[in-house]
């Protein structure tokens, strides 16, 4: 791991790959930092993935389709233009090849991120077809689909992925497009029975998608139903981008955020596709009608057809971060320049000295730092299970594995992406007036993170997934199936289950609290408690004679809901903790990754303290207080380190994009600035007439009678 001195003796290279900051006021909090910022650059992230960052924000800053001005308005078609005209610089750019993601697969989330900086309009059209419908096809197609593949890569087509419809989201398997196989032309017919059954929301579908990845209810000749498949089905000509006969495809509107992205629906009125086009990897029809599967349960293979939602919801969780790294990178550089208030009327002082400040802002900081380390492990445990799948590997291992991601990515997605929502919401009210000026882009992020919580799973109805999942162990325990261990760790601490319910809050000081290993214990208890409970919970409900359907809905709020948000919260804390723990961490980046790490434990186990109460873990007044005073002496600690901390995550000015964010502090400067650069703020009102010569006759239009 390179050193400040290695980084240094380097020379004007390394000058290039990690330049200094420009001067200005918040050079003084840069200088309270205990650790160099570029040392910590280089040790949360390799160097050639810097430079692949660096590569495309250059390109983006000196190339004028890029340019922008803070909080511009666009109208909706030339929004939705420009993002395309970007899309397709992308191709030409090719920022990453085949051979750079077999060599380093991470960089195909940092090209999303760092995509997503800039505009999440574009990072999502983007991720979409490169991304979405080609990992479909790869996953759920075989040889016969490569054609596909190869127009892909050069936009001869373009495609999306047509899962939702208008009155079925989550409840995926009940989705009503139908695909009937005709055996006399050896085609199937795509079907809308009626306007519910539109596929809608679907990225890229309203404007310029050529092709869909389709899921549709697949029927034989013989009248049977084979569940929920997917296709691949022209929805326009790549010539002339008019709808192909049968298809009905338009754009559904404006949205709250990503308008530049443009979310269609389609009805299909008995379009024929070729036998062919049906993505065979879960099941394929023969010339005859008869269906094959290596999956004869109904779910396994629908388990199967859907699995492309894994990989987007791992890649959700590394969105939710980016929009968390914006936002409190604009908040943090505010506060420490903006001066309000001091001892005396003649000293102000900087907001971030202010202790409400801090214990606002902070914690997400803490945050930011966790939740980057677990989303990117989280991918390369993807790739991982990834790779088995194209091995064909069909080892127990290899299903656990599926399994656990699962788990992991349909909690992770609620977890980070709740927690970008309600930190972008601070970091704009933490900037006072200034945050809520569209220039300053807060706004835009948090609209822009919003459909994170919803797509590729409604946030509660995924949680439900992770808990079933716990609760599943819970079962084989009672069963008696020998020990339990998972893959990546994530349930091994469950085998000291007895041991860990009997255990209690005991720690007597501020001090002690502090240490990362009291949130941990203190999680691995929640954990194994909330599961006791949920479990017995859902065992009441049906002994009192409740479906297993009612069980269920009456044991998720306070119970198996809970249960799966402890859970990716200790199984976050525990990642990084192991993380800024290990022997290669170096000596001046340790103390400030500890402080962070416990800041994170014992903010997010601050939020459980009530069941942590009621379940006996903590009694009296004195373990909530030695919680909650750790808390505000670790965002003490770290106020002087938190503009460092900014500067390792912050992309550069011009993809940050927020006059109040800039890396020189120069706070009024910049944003005076940018306000006199918007287009016609110094012309008079267009009405100005309206004001001026027509003066209303007052009353004229009150009722006589």
């Amino acid at each position: 791991m390179p050193s400040v001195s290695d980084l240094k003796a380097v020379g004007s290279c390394d000058a290039l790959l990690l330049p200094d900051l420009p001067r200005g006021p918040i050079c003084t909090y840069r200088k309270k930092a205990s650790f160099d910022w570029k040392e910590m650059a280089l040790f949360i992230e390799d160097e050639d993935l810097i430079q692949f960052k660096s590569r495309i924000f250059t390109a983006f800053e000196h190339d004028p389709l890029f340019a922008r001005l803070p909080g511009e308005e666009l109208s909706l078609e030339k929004y939705r233009e420009l993002t395309f005209l970007r899309c397709k610089r992308l191709f030409e750019y090719d920022f990453l090849r085949l051979e750079d993601i077999l060599e380093k697969p991470l960089k195909i989330m940092v090209l999303i991120t760092c995509l997503g900086m800039y505009d999440w309009s574009l990072g999502a059209k983007y991720l979409l077809n490169s991304q979405v419908f080609r990992s479909a096809i790869e996953s759920s197609g075989s040889e016969r689909h490569e054609e596909f593949l190869k127009q892909n890569m050069n936009m001869e087509n373009f495609g999306c992925f047509a899962l939702t419809e208008l009155s079925h989201g989550s409840n995926t398997k009940n989705m009503r497009t139908v695909a009937k196989y005709d055996p006399s032309t050896q085609e199937f017919v795509i079907h809308s029975p009626d306007f519910e059954a539109a596929k809608f929301w679907i990225g890229n579908l309203g404007k310029n998608a050529t092709h869909a990845v389709v899921y549709a209810q697949l029927h034989t000749p013989d009248g049977r139903c084979h569940g929920l498949h997917s296709f691949v089905v022209q929805i326009r000509d790549p010539k002339t981008l008019l709808p192909m006969p049968g298809v009905l495809v338009g754009d559904i509107g404006r949205k709250l955020g990503q308008n530049g992205l443009d979310n269609g629906f389609a009805m299909f009125h008995n379009v024929r596709i070729p036998k062919e086009n049906l993505l065979n990897r879960t099941g394929d029809i023969t010339a005859e009608g008869t269906y094959t599967s290596a999956y004869k349960d109904l779910k396994q293979r629908l388990g199967a057809s859907l699995g492309a939602l894994s990989s987007g919801r791992v890649m959700i969780i590394a969105m939710s971060v980016v929009n968390l790294k914006l936002a409190v990178s604009i908040a943090i550089r505010f506060s420490a320049t903006r001066h309000q208030f001091g001892p005396t009327d003649e000293k102000e002082i900087p907001v971030l000295e202010y202790q409400m400040q801090q214990w606002r802002l902070i914690p997400y900081l803490a945050a930011v730092y966790a939740l980057d380390y677990f989303s990117k492990s989280l991918f390369m445990n993807f790739i991982e299970f990834h790779i088995g799948l194209l091995m064909k590997d069909k080892s127990p291992r290899q299903a656990e594995l599926g399994r656990e991601i699962h788990a992991l990515s349909t909690s992770g997605k609620p977890l980070s992406s709740w927690l970008a929502q309600q930190g972008a919401q601070e970091c704009r009210e933490a900037c006072g007036g200034h945050g809520y000026l569209a220039m300053n882009r807060l706004g835009e992020i948090r609209d822009d993170n919003d459909p994170n919580c919803t797509y590729e799973g409604d946030n509660n109805v995924l949680l439900q997934q992770t808990s079933n999942y716990l609760l599943s162990w819970m079962n084989a325990r009672r069963q008696d199936r020998g020990p339990m261990t998972s893959p990546l760790g994530s349930l091994d601490y469950l085998e000291g289950y007895d041991q860990i319910l009997r255990q209690k809050f005991t720690v007597s000081n501020v001090q002690d609290c502090m240490d990362a290993s009291v949130p941990l214990t203190a999680y691995k208890w929640l954990v194994c408690y909330l599961l006791q409970e949920s479990s017995r919970k859902l065992r009441d409900q049906e002994q009192s004679g409740c479906t297993e359907f009612e069980a269920r809905n009456n044991s998720q709020v306070y119970y198996c809901r809970s249960l799966a948000i402890a859970f990716i919260e200790h199984t976050v804390l525990q990642r990084y903790h192991d993380y800024v723990h290990e022997a290669n961490t170096p000596a001046t980046l340790q103390p400030v990754l500890k402080r962070l790490c416990s800041l994170y434990g014992l903010w997010s186990l601050s939020k459980h303290m009530a069941v942590l109460y009621q379940g006996g873990f903590a009694s009296g007044e004195k373990a909530g207080r030695l919680v909650q005073d750790a808390i505000l002496e670790l965002c003490s600690k770290l106020k002087d380190e938190a503009v460092a901390l900014v500067d390792v995550v912050a992309p550069p000015d011009f993809i940050l994009n927020s006059p109040i964010g800039r890396a020189d502090g120069e706070l009024y400067k910049n944003l005076w600035s940018s306000v006199l650069q918007g287009s016609k703020v110094l012309e008079r009102a267009s009405w100005w007439a309206e004001f001026c010569a027509d003066k209303p006759v007052v009353g004229r239009l009150r009722s006589r009678m």
